[in-house]
Parts: C-alpha cells; sequence; structure tokens
C-alpha cells in the first residue's frame, strides 16, 4: 500500500517541495553588471524561442513515424522534457553546467542554487548571464528527448521521466560543463563543439544505445513486423519545425548579432539540404524510391552533423559534411537493420554517429579564416587538433554509454523500466495516457468508426 501511494504522491509531493523552497530563495537585484548590447539580446532571445520549437517539432518527427497506437506516448515523452529540465535546470542544472568548477568535471551545485545571482551575475560575453542561462536551458531541454526515439513504444512512462533527471544531472551537466565552461577538461584538452556536437547528439545517441539494450526487443521486432507510420506529414511538419529551430540552434551558439552568426546560419542551412539529397539520392542508387522519410532523416542528420563545426567551417565544407554524414548514417541504419539492436526510430545510427562524424570532420574542415577563435583543422595543417576531437569523440562516446547504462540499469531496479506484454500489446497510448490518437472519425450508420 505505502509503495502505491509512494508512486502515486511521489512525483507531485517532490515537485511541491522544490515550489515551496523557492518561496525561500532570496531575491537579487536584476543586471547590475556588465555592458550589454541590445541587437545581441534581440537576438539570443530568438535564438532561444527558436532552439524551444525544435521540441515540439522532435515530437512531431518522431510521433509520426511510430505505430498509430503509440503516436501520443511518444510526442509527449518529447514534449514533457520542457518542464521536467526547465525546473531541474532553476534549481540546480545551471549550476552542474556552469557553476564554479570542480576538476573541470562538473560544476559546483551551490553555485547558482534556484538561480540565485544569475540575474545579477557577471555577463557572458555582451548578453546578461541570465539570458545565456536560459539559452542553454534550451539545448538541455531537447538532448533527453532525442532518446525517445530509441526506446519508444515500450518504456514506462514514470520511467522515463526518471531517466531525464538522471540523465541531466549526471550525464547532460557534466558534459556541458567538460565543453564549454571555461575550466572544462575538454575545452582544455583543445576539443572543440560550437553548438552541441559532443554535448547534445553523442550524449544523445549514446544513451539512446544503452536504453535500447536494457529495454531489449519490442515484440513487432522479435517478429519481424513491419511498423508502418502513423503519419508521414508529421514527419515532415517536424523536419520542417527542427530545421527552422536548428538555425537558433547553430547561429544562436555565435552568442550575438554578428558575421560569426551569419556563417553558421548559412552552413547549417547548406548541410541540411546536402545530407537531404545525399540520403534519398543514395536510396535511389541503391535501387530503392526516393522517399519523403528518407529526405527528412537525411536532412536531420545533416543538422547534427554541422553542429559541432557550424561556426568554425566554412560554407562550401558544409555541402561536403552534410553529403558524408548522411551516406554514414544510412550505411549505419542498414548495418542496424540486420543485426538484433532495436533501436526504434535508429537515434543512434542517426545522431549517435551522425555527431561522431561531425566532430571528426570539423577536426578536419575547421579554420581559423571563418573564426579566429577556432583551430586550423587537418586540411590545414592541424593535426594534432584532429587527434584532440577524435580523443574527445571517444572520451565522450564511453562516458555517456557508460553512464547512461547504469542510469537505466539503477532505475530497473526500483520499478520495472518496460511495460508488461500486454500494455505493449494494446499501445501506450491507452495503457499509458488513457488516450487515443486518430486521424478522425466516420459516422456509419450513425455510428463513429475509426478512419483507417
Amino acid at each position: 500500500m505505502a509503495k502505491v501511494l509512494f508512486k502515486q504522491w511521489g512525483p507531485f509531493a517532490v515537485l511541491m517541495t522544490v515550489a515551496i523552497t523557492a518561496l525561500f530563495v532570496p531575491l537579487s537585484a536584476n543586471f547590475d553588471n556588465g555592458n550589454y548590447n541590445a541587437a545581441d539580446i534581440a537576438f539570443i532571445l530568438i535564438a532561444t524561442a527558436l532552439v524551444f520549437l525544435m521540441t515540439p517539432g522532435l515530437a512531431f518527427f518522431y510521433g509520426g513515424m511510430v505505430h498509430r497506437k503509440n503516436v501520443l506516448s511518444t510526442m509527449i515523452k518529447s514534449v514533457v522534457a520542457a518542464g521536467v529540465i526547465t525546473v531541474l535546470w532553476i534549481v540546480v542544472g545551471f549550476s552542474l553546467a556552469f557553476g564554479e568548477s570542480w576538476n573541470g568535471f562538473i560544476g559546483d551545485p551551490r553555485t547558482f542554487l534556484f538561480f540565485q545571482g544569475v540575474n545579477s551575475g557577471p555577463a557572458w560575453g555582451t548578453i546578461p548571464l541570465s539570458l545565456f542561462a536560459v539559452f542553454q536551458l534550451m539545448f538541455a531541454i531537447i538532448t533527453p528527448g532525442l532518446v525517445v526515439g530509441a526506446v519508444a513504444e515500450r518504456i514506462k512512462f514514470t520511467s522515463y521521466i526518471l531517466f531525464i533527471v538522471l540523465f541531466a544531472i549526471f550525464v547532460y551537466s557534466p558534459l556541458a560543463h567538460m565543453t564549454w565552461s571555461p575550466e572544462g577538461i575538454l575545452l582544455k584538452m583543445g576539443v572543440i563543439d560550437f553548438a552541441g556536437g559532443t554535448v547534445v547528439h553523442i550524449s544523445a545517441g549514446m544513451a539512446a544505445l544503452a536504453g535500447a539494450l536494457v529495454l531489449k526487443r519490442r515484440k513487432s521486432h522479435l517478429e519481424h513486423k513491419e511498423v508502418p507510420p502513423a503519419n508521414i506529414p508529421y514527419v515532415l511538419i517536424g523536419t520542417g519545425l527542427l530545421w527552422f529551430g536548428w538555425f537558433g540552434f547553430n547561429a544562436g551558439s555565435a552568442l550575438g548579432a554578428n558575421s560569426l552568426a551569419v556563417s553558421a546560419f548559412l552552413t547549417t542551412n547548406t548541410a541540411a539540404g546536402a545530407a537531404g539529397l545525399s540520403w534519398m539520392f543514395f536510396d535511389v542508387a541503391r535501387g530503392k524510391k526516393p522517399s519523403v522519410l528518407g529526405f527528412c532523416i537525411g536532412a536531420v542528420v545533416g543538422l547534427v552533423a554541422i553542429t559541432p563545426g557550424a561556426g568554425f567551417v566554412s560554407i562550401p565544407s558544409s555541402i561536403f559534411i552534410g553529403a558524408f554524414a548522411a551516406v554514414v548514417s544510412n550505411l549505419a541504419v542498414s548495418w542496424k537493420q540486420k543485426t538484433s539492436l532495436d533501436d526504434t526510430l535508429d537515434v543512434f545510427p542517426c545522431h549517435g554517429v551522425g555527431g561522431i562524424v561531425g566532430m571528426l570532420l570539423t577536426g578536419v574542415f575547421s579554420t581559423k579564416t571563418v573564426n579566429p577563435l577556432g583551430t586550423d583543422g587537418l586540411l590545414y595543417g592541424g593535426t594534432e587538433f584532429f587527434i584532440n576531437q577524435l580523443k574527445g569523440a571517444v572520451l565522450v562516446i564511453v562516458f555517456s554509454f557508460v553512464v547512461s547504462y547504469l542510469i537505466f540499469k539503477l532505475i530497473n531496479l526500483f520499478q520495472p523500466i518496460r511495460v508488461t506484454a500486454e500494455e505493449e500489446e494494446e499501445g501506450l497510448d491507452a495503457s499509458q495516457h488513457n488516450e487515443k490518437y486518430s486521424q478522425g472519425t466516420l459516422i456509419v450508420a450513425g455510428q463513429e468508426v475509426e478512419n483507417k
């Protein structure tokens, strides 16, 4: 009885405890320090909103590809991160990612506890620290949402909520600190990541792989049943929203309304377009028909691959980065389909592999001509830098996979992480949320019937 009550009331009790505690947080003055640039503030506010738009975009992208009985459960898992991570980021997440450094690995959680001192903190370049914090929050929101695609159609909703919290604390925040904090060990190693190739995409891709291994295969996967996409137009809408939002993701990472933001904007768009075409044409070359899904998936892979180098590589180089990454990820998907790995929506081959390719190609094509604060890559004589990128990618791969695997296993010790066979057969929309996705109803002989 006590266990049942805890499951029912535990999450609400935790949230209310946080809410009541927040009432006793000392107030601080707003924006007392720093010489701010109004244009930069306006630009980063817009970029922040664009990055947030990627979360519902991801919901549409994933929701359109799963079985009709799992559409809503898949979409809410992406969107609910906006609630969970927002509260966690204010309480302790920003401190862990950008607080006073503990040996370059993670921030002191007390630095900005409950956002204390953020409003009156020192400027981050030409923008308030609080604006930088909320811009970074959007990255933290979408990262665990990416993992949804690998564990869709079989993970318990409550288990996924717990995963979001633990992943944000023990995987995302340390990686953000190591990569982007001035004292971060990866940054000091010489690893560069403009907008999240390691922090977002490799970490999510490796967590996806870990989740797929722990959750094991769906019944439909074991029986080699083809799962028809619920709504391909949803995928197209999701791709458009992701592409649009990614301009804020990458161009906004210049942290100012400047020429570097323009360059990052262009490399982002170019890589996405080249990758979408590359995936689609590569399918045609292998005897398939050009498909909506193929172009959409390819475009997203291109966006993933250009992310770490968007502000460091030239616009012509981004064509190669997008086209090459799409081919590599396409081959990775084909390989995965021949194995027993049940990564439902190919998160590891697309985000994990795409992020790795992007990090390594940043080590090849990065040039100080584009960004004087960057490093010349292998193509321009930067052999040591390329090796640093390779080392950084390996460290992030191992760290993300091991910690994520342990998180999934730990959750499974306290409660079953996977739904029952009956719940899986019924579909997670009904079994987890008591809701049902429908593309409409028809009236036949005075009765409502499902419109298939």
